[in-house]
């Protein structure tokens, strides 16, 4: 099928977004949530003309907290849960909660109490409603649930060191282990839809206020997730979960050694016998969620890094080509609105540009990259094009105060004669990217939270190829400077955001 088919599957009207995960947002306990703080941010938004939130990846996350290695391709994180919203409902009774170690274990606390409280009480719509919702989601939520369950039960190891039995999936094994915890079952099946039911709700109130949610899948799965453990057969895994070749990135601007990811990879051959089932499942659940969904490393879907599963480092690995175009033609097929933009940043390749043009996806453009002293960087706002997602820097970068005070990240000089300015603070640089990001002829510019506050290093969201430290910047209200967010509001008028 012909990949013009489909034009624009993403809306290309000039507009402006804010990076910010849900994680950041304020609030009184470890994490930010999608509570009260969630539809402040989101009349924030649009009371200052940003018609666009884009976040990270909303899944489970292991104990990095990285939402690119969650425990589940579909399933929401519990973590995210308002704790409000159930005692708005009368079933959580946070004075009987008992203070905890930490306050993570203080939330799951609080989900366990409510999820007694609503499976007792005796109310029809309620019940109905968490039975649709289970049989809507069942081919992933049954797998998931269970996962969770014998995480549980092995004081949370991977599912590669569970006991035979339930590693290879025995049906007696699985069917004991459904019986015997139930309880477990069935708290996770209720966090997840509640999460869901919440997570509506605030797509509902965005869609009020004419903002658009904007996610963020990763390519690849964690090698402990229910989706490995259920469904090994998308996967180059063997039934112990033993892999020859593990996932990765080659040496690029973020790391000399490159990033082993370690991830699984996929079983092209297998996915494409059913026709990209497991990715149309995947798929479907996200658009259920958001406006537009933003795949990362998509040249993965061109060719894949596979890396020796014994190196330390990616640097010998090897490109494997991937089927990404016939997938993306099932998925045009399947989807009447398929609204997917690329992250097309690291070692782009024509063919993975030609993937990209003849299917009309956006890409990103990150202004961070784009100062090296060439003229002919991409990233350049003079090499911008109108189907570019435009951005000052990503949850990978550092923020762009601490990216302009450390001039060995660009060429200072080119920088001043690209603006026209001599930069003698580094908040004047932080301005001027982001009017060159307001002024580039891309469709949607989006900035990250922290550029909006002028925060330094000490607020970067995550380091590539470390594992400390990450996924824990929250700002605060009071961290908002109204004369930067008048210059921005009078920014988005000048240049029709």
């Amino acid at each position: 099928m012909a990949a013009h088919t489909y034009p624009h599957s993403v809306d290309r009207r000039r507009r402006a977004g804010i990076l910010l995960h849900p994680t950041s947002l304020p609030g009184d306990l470890g994490n930010g949530d999608i509570g009260h703080q969630a539809y402040r941010f989101i009349e924030f938004l649009d009371s200052h003309g940003f018609k666009v939130w884009q976040m990270l990846p909303l899944g489970p996350t292991h104990a990095d907290k990285s939402p690119y290695q969650s425990l589940s391709s579909h399933a929401g994180n519990p973590l995210l849960i308002s704790l409000e919203w159930l005692e708005d409902k009368g079933w959580l009774d946070r004075k009987k909660i008992r203070i905890t170690e930490t306050e993570e274990s203080y939330r799951l606390c609080c989900l366990q109490q409510a999820a007694e409280n609503f499976y007792q009480m005796d109310d029809d719509t309620w019940t109905n409603r968490i039975a649709v919702f289970t049989t809507e989601h069942a081919n992933w939520l049954d797998d998931y649930a269970l996962f969770i369950a014998l995480k549980s039960r092995y004081q949370n190891m991977p599912w590669y060191e569970w006991p035979d039995t339930v590693r290879h999936r025995e049906t007696i094994a699985l069917d004991n282990a459904r019986r015997e915890l139930q309880s477990i079952i069935q708290q996770t099946i209720f966090e997840q839809y509640i999460f869901f039911t919440q997570w509506q709700e605030i797509r509902d109130y965005a869609k009020q206020h004419e903002v658009e949610l904007f996610g963020d899948m990763p390519i690849f799965v964690a090698r402990d997730s229910a989706d490995v453990w259920a469904q090994r057969e998308n996967f180059l895994i063997d039934k112990d979960g033993e892999m020859a070749f593990v996932a990765g990135v080659p040496p690029d601007a973020f790391s000399d050694t490159g990033q082993r990811w370690g991830n699984p990879l996929f079983d092209w051959n297998h996915m494409k016998s059913t026709g990209f089932s497991w990715w149309k499942d995947r798929f479907d659940t996200q658009l259920k969620l958001f406006d537009m969904v933003r795949i990362d490393h998509f040249r993965g879907l061109q060719a894949c890094w596979q890396i020796p599963n014994d190196d330390e480092t990616a640097v010998n690995g090897s490109w494997v080509v991937a089927p990404g175009r016939e997938m993306l033609s099932e998925l045009f097929e399947t989807f009447h609105h398929f609204p997917l933009i690329a992250e097309d940043l690291g070692v782009i390749t024509d063919q993975v540009i030609e993937l990209k043009t003849d299917f009309n996806l956006p890409g990103m453009k990150v202004l961070q990259f784009a100062f090296d002293g060439n003229n002919n960087n991409p990233h350049l706002p003079h090499r911008h094009g109108i189907d570019d997602v435009v951005y000052t820097g990503t949850h990978d970068n550092d923020t762009t105060l601490g990216w302009m005070s450390d001039e060995s990240n660009y060429n200072r000089r080119y920088f001043e004669e690209y603006t026209g300015l001599n930069i003698e603070l580094a908040e004047q640089g932080v301005l001027s990217m982001i009017r060159m990001a307001m002024s580039s002829v891309s469709f949607l510019c989006v900035l990250p939270m922290q550029d909006i506050l002028m925060l330094d290093s000490a607020s970067r969201m995550n380091t590539p190829g470390t594992v400390r430290d990450n996924w824990q910047w929250r700002f605060e209200w009071q961290q908002i400077r109204p004369e930067i967010i008048e210059k921005l509001s009078r920014s988005m008028m000048v240049y029709n955001r």
